[in-house]
């Protein structure tokens, strides 16, 4: 598997959880969120990543009316 580019992946991360020690490492952010049935911050716009509401059901309230 290619090298994680952390330092590229930080500059487009939105995750506004501080103490996350998986910031910039994409491919464990997924990974994390999806064993926990969710998805991470960079699915979601600002506002609602900071309700940290990461659900699959917030992302579709979201998104699923887009057409």
């Amino acid at each position: 598997m290619a090298e994680c580019n952390k330092d590229k992946n930080l500059g487009r991360c939105n995750c506004s959880y501080e103490p996350c020690s998986r910031k910039g490492l994409c491919c464990e952010c997924i990974q994390y969120h999806w064993s926990h049935r969710e998805l991470p911050a960079c699915f979601f716009p600002d506002s609602v990543e900071r309700t940290y509401d990461r659900s699959l059901a917030r992302f579709l309230e979201i998104y699923g009316k887009q057409g």
